[in-house]
């Protein structure tokens, strides 16, 4: 090991050159505060132990120990370990020193400023006592806690959680960001002396923009920005600074800002959410006598996690907002009712008519005629077009199901009731529920739908709390709701009930004139979901399905194209990519003449074979069965075991 010095480290002032270090390998030089560093610095700025030099893989090495005001090699802030060179110039607070090799290659050059003329981090804070479990404790070395003691809580620890709570409460009543920013910097001249105070908002992750400004004195305008370099600090490091001597910074004195209106002290906290910046406020102070101090600082960077917090729920309510009026956008423009045939143009004049009253709307038509797109051309061209489009198929439910998804439920009404649900009722508060397959509905929930029609409240399902809800009844059905008052399934009031107004859909077959209008409307829809480049179609494509009668409507017509589009592969559609069913628009339920025949049956036969369709109908719903047969379910169930009928 070698014991002479094989460098310097060389005390650099504004005379000349101080103290000299010999520099030995095999020896650490620790340097900072502290009297146990080999090398003692008088700098209040440096800390305790700040810095080291130690030899290493055949050269000098510098590495900070996590001091608060960093240390710079070359005045650029030192990152990771650096390894020394000849004349290197390392600062640490308000000290420089020179590296040299040898004595004589001390540099005779002008005296360079020092960090002592520019801005000195007096203090640096990423967490707050104010957001810990226990805003009465302190923490000491990152692990123990200790109560305060009363001389060390300047400001008044009630007083500020105080204030804390009702800026909390403020910024949660805010309804859009400028209105934030000005809750956030009333609260903070409120609570804190500074001079003045600014948000600036991060944009690209780098770029900041002045938002807002506010000044004590009315007198004063305009802006003072804070320096470039502690931005990019509280950029850097996502941690707040109280600074001092701010007044002498160079890039603040060149722009004659700051050290025109004798700032003093100054904060600068970053306004985060997750790990994201999202901006920086900014507070300056320009009394001597009245410095921004640590407990300013505790207070403006619990501020600011609270603003990053109310920032982000904001941006998501815009987003959210954005996205929903865009949907609403996008189900108008889906949804618009096409056709100029003179049927679809009365209908049109049916909904802009009933679309301003409030009265039940009762759609009629096949299936696939397009029932549920004039109940939401209703609703959006309602009042309530701002409130919710509730659906419900009737069919597609258990009776069992139901009236819990009409009405809710309570926690436990049910085996597998594990929470309280909200019905669709609830649901379409203020807007539109739409009940397709209306003629389904089981006599339960229909006795319910009714008293809610006629202005009743309703409970949920197990439970008693009377619920009223302001929500518009269109219903939707492809039967004849008549053979339902006749086999006694379905309530005679009800009926009359749901047709106050009614709107028949003709068939497609009936309006043929529509279908090429269609076939480019479903067209122009499915071009733009897959990208593909299709252009039109042939001409012996549209007499292809102008020809057709559409068993299904409108809904067939519409997988059709959709099934054309995606298996096709010209940039036209033609006649045989045009996939039709074989299915006609024949009834497939009327009787062929085979079936009208005479068939020899004793009446115990035939009434077997009646209860068994009516079970089979009814999908063996025995309550609905007897209503149908009109008989008791008692006897339907003696019936059942007498005949050995079986599902």
């Amino acid at each position: 090991m070698a014991t002479s010095a094989s460098a310097y480290l060389v005390v650099r002032r504004s005379d000349g050159f101080g103290d000299v270090f010999p520099l030995t390998p095999g020896q650490r030089y620790t340097i900072g505060r502290a009297n146990t560093n080999l090398i003692v610095l008088k700098d209040e700025v440096c800390s305790r132990e700040h810095a080291e030099v130690y030899f290493a893989e055949g050269c000098w090495r510098l590495r900070d120990l996590n001091s608060l005001n960093g240390t710079r090699v070359n005045e650029e802030k030192l990152d990771s370990e650096w390894e020394l060179s000849a004349k290197d110039e390392v600062q640490l607070g308000r000290s420089s020193f020179v590296f040299v090799e040898e004595i004589e290659q001390l540099p005779d050059l002008p005296f360079i400023p020092t960090p002592a003329e520019k801005v000195t981090i007096k203090k640096r804070l990423r967490n707050t006592r104010f957001l810990t479990p226990d805003p009465l404790a302190a923490t000491v070395n990152g692990s123990a806690t200790v109560a305060l003691e009363p001389a060390e809580n300047k400001r008044g620890l009630t007083r500020d959680l105080a204030l804390l709570y009702r800026l909390a409460l403020d910024m949660g009543s805010a309804a859009n960001y400028p209105e934030l920013v000005r809750v956030v910097l009333t609260g903070l001249l409120e609570a804190i002396h500074a001079d003045a105070g600014a948000i600036l908002t991060c944009r690209n992750g780098q770029d900041l923009e002045l938002t807002d400004y506010r000044h004590r004195d009315a007198n004063v305008h305009g802006y003072i920005r804070v320096s470039e370099f502690l931005s990019k600090e509280v950029l850097a490091s996502k941690e707040a600074i109280l600074a001092e001597n701010v007044a002498h910074h160079p890039d603040l004195v060149q722009r004659d800002s700051i050290h025109g209106v004798g700032a003093h002290s100054l904060i600068c906290a970053p306004v985060i959410f997750g790990e994201e910046v999202l901006g920086i406020i900014h507070l300056y102070c320009t009394s001597l006598h009245k410095s921004l101090d640590s407990d300013d600082l505790e207070f403006v960077l619990a501020v600011a996690r609270q603003f990053g917090a109310a920032c982000h729920q904001i941006q998501r309510q815009v987003s959210l907002s954005a996205e929903n009026q865009a949907l609403k956008d996008q189900l108008r423009v889906e949804n618009e009712i096409v056709g100029n045939d003179p049927g679809m143009k009365k209908i049109e004049t049916q909904i802009a008519m009933v679309a301003r009253t409030h009265a039940t709307v009762l759609i009629r038509g096949e299936s696939g005629t397009g029932k549920e797109l004039v109940a939401r051309a209703i609703h959006y061209a309602s009042p309530r077009k701002e409130g919710p489009f509730v659906c419900l198929n009737c069919a597609a439910l258990p009776e069992s199901l139901l009236e819990s998804e009409l009405f809710g439920h309570e926690k436990g009404a049910f085996t597998g009731a594990t929470e309280k649900k909200i019905g669709k009722f609830e649901a379409a508060h203020r807007g539109t529920i739409f009940l397709d397959e209306i003629g389904e509905m089981n006599s339960t929930s229909q006795a319910k739908l009714l008293r809610i029609l006629e202005g009743h409240p309703f409970e949920r399902v197990g439970g008693h709390v009377q619920i009223r809800v302001d929500t518009r009844v269109v219903a939707a059905t492809n039967h004849p709701l008549e053979k339902g008052l006749q086999a006694g399934t379905f309530r005679r009031d009800l009926y009359f009930r749901l047709q106050v107004v009614e709107i028949q859909l003709p068939p497609l077959r009936e309006r043929k004139s529509d279908v090429a209008l269609l076939a480019e409307h479903f067209l122009k829809r499915y071009i733009r979901e897959t990208g593909r480049k299709v252009h039109g179609f042939t001409p012996a494509a549209l007499k292809k399905m102008e020809e057709y009668d559409w068993p299904g409507n409108v809904r067939e017509l519409r997988n059709v194209i959709e099934r054309a589009v995606a298996l096709g592969f010209g940039p036209v559609l033609d006649a045989g990519e045009i996939w039709l069913s074989a299915v006609d628009s024949l009834d497939l339920a009327a009787p062929s003449d085979s079936q009208n025949a005479y068939q020899p049956k004793s009446l115990e036969q035939m009434e077997r074979d009646q209860i068994l369709k009516t079970l089979n109908y009814t999908e063996w719903n025995k309550s609905q069965a007897a209503a149908i047969l009109q008989i008791e379910r008692s006897t339907l169930d003696r019936k059942i075991k007498a005949y050995d009928l079986k599902r």
